[in-house]
């Protein structure tokens, strides 16, 4: 088939062209970098926390109202933790200072040499006087887990220094000592004349931080062997359950808890799956706009397509006519109309990848978001010429089948 009857024929009616070609170039520069948002949201959102199984997991918060001292507000962990321990259906439980996804805990500057400007990271902090491995069910993928006589009680109105030993999650550690194993070394939280060492003895795979932040902060943790008191007025505790069990162990860890104090308190339950979906609210809000926006761009996109070609079709509708009686076959006005809708798309695709490397290009610079990968533009520009095609073919088809004799009847 010949181009320059083509290119003739839309160069004499330049505006229609123009402005599908625009419409193509936007929705594909728009929708490329739609769909990589989308994915990247959807992998933060599925980011494991760490925990074996979230599904089991959920944590208690107890507030107790009597004015205890530090001595009777240790004395009451121990007790709850026993209590909680006895429930049916529980596998594990810790008292701990924060909860992963949570968006409630701390965060500790650490080093590896305290005569550094800076830090090296900063981590969240995991403070429990029981085993994190057990409870969370962490996977230790170098090392150890604590000893009991490790498992220190700490009085937090009169002790600041961190206990002696610690274990770090695989990225953190990987971070401090790039290609070197943590185990055994010293790593100090803060810099300077006030930084305190401590001993790694174990890393875990993974733990998320207790904010979920996005990047390798979130990934960034550290557990200490201790279990605080005195300083804190709301006690946390983690729990795991078998699963299937966590429901009714909820309700029956909340009696047990209340049966068990002569005092009165006040506690509060989440599960961990809560978390999760209140962290990643936001985000999975933007996925179902940004899919929204996406299938409504390429909604417009097709119209405007069908939209030009029908019309085409109708101002040509006596050249066609002229064509089919000089012997044009079917297949040939279908070929052209299917060809001429090619180009415009075609036009449109370049210039849409263009634009979407440009449109990515701002948003790495001013939201700090990741590159766009080449694979998104290229299944782009083929989604969008398979649009165009199936867009035209109904118009084409229609053209196509005009009568000679109808459409020349005037001529």
């Amino acid at each position: 088939m010949e181009i320059r009857p083509i290119l003739s024929a839309l160069l004499r009616s330049k505006t229609g062209p123009i402005l599908v070609a625009l419409q193509v170039a936007l929705s594909l520069a728009i929708l490329a970098n739609a769909a990589h948002i989308v994915n990247e949201r959807r992998a933060v959102a599925a980011r494991p926390s760490g925990l074996s199984d979230e599904h089991a997991a959920f944590y208690i918060t107890v507030r107790n109202l009597a004015n205890d001292t530090p001595e009777q507000q240790l004395a009451n962990i121990k007790r709850q933790t026993a209590v909680l321990r006895t429930v049916g259906g529980v596998k594990s439980v810790a008292n701990v200072s924060q909860m992963p996804l949570s968006r409630n805990g701390s965060n500790s500057s650490v080093a590896v040499d305290p005569r550094q400007d800076k830090p090296s990271a900063t981590a969240s902090t995991y403070v429990s006087g029981d085993s994190l491995v057990q409870t969370f069910g962490l996977k230790l993928v170098e090392g150890r887990d604590f000893l009991p006589p490790e498992l220190l009680d700490v009085n937090g109105e009169t002790t600041s220094d961190p206990p002696p030993q610690v274990i770090l999650t695989k990225p953190l550690a990987d971070k401090l000592w790039p290609n070197q194993s943590a185990i055994g070394k010293t790593m100090y939280f803060g810099t300077g004349k006030d930084a305190r060492g401590t001993q790694v003895v174990g890393v875990v795979e993974a733990l998320m931080s207790a904010h979920g932040e996005v990047g390798e902060r979130g990934d960034h943790s550290v557990i200490i062997p201790a279990r605080l008191y005195g300083s804190e007025p709301v006690i946390l505790y983690a729990i795991r359950t078998e699963p299937g069990q966590r429901d009714r162990v909820m309700k029956e860890a909340e009696d047990a808890l209340r049966k068990s104090s002569a005092t009165p308190m006040i506690t509060k339950m989440k599960t961990v799956d809560e978390d999760r979906k209140d962290r990643y609210r936001a985000d999975v809000a933007l996925q179902w706009m940004l899919v929204t926006v996406s299938v409504l761009l390429l909604l417009i996109t097709a119209s405007g397509i069908v939209g030009m070609a029908s019309l085409w079709v109708t101002q040509r509708r006596k050249q066609i006519g002229v064509r089919r009686a000089l012997g044009a076959k079917k297949t040939d006005i279908l070929r052209y109309f299917i060809a001429e809708n090619f180009m415009i798309t075609s036009a449109g695709v370049f210039g849409g990848v263009a634009l979407g490397l440009a449109l990515n290009q701002l948003l790495v610079s001013k939201l700090e978001m990741a590159r766009l990968p080449a694979g998104y533009l290229v299944f782009g520009a083929l989604g969008f010429w398979l649009l165009g095609v199936l867009a035209a073919y109904g118009p084409a088809w229609r053209a196509a089948s005009i009568s000679p004799a109808t459409a020349t009847r005037s001529v």
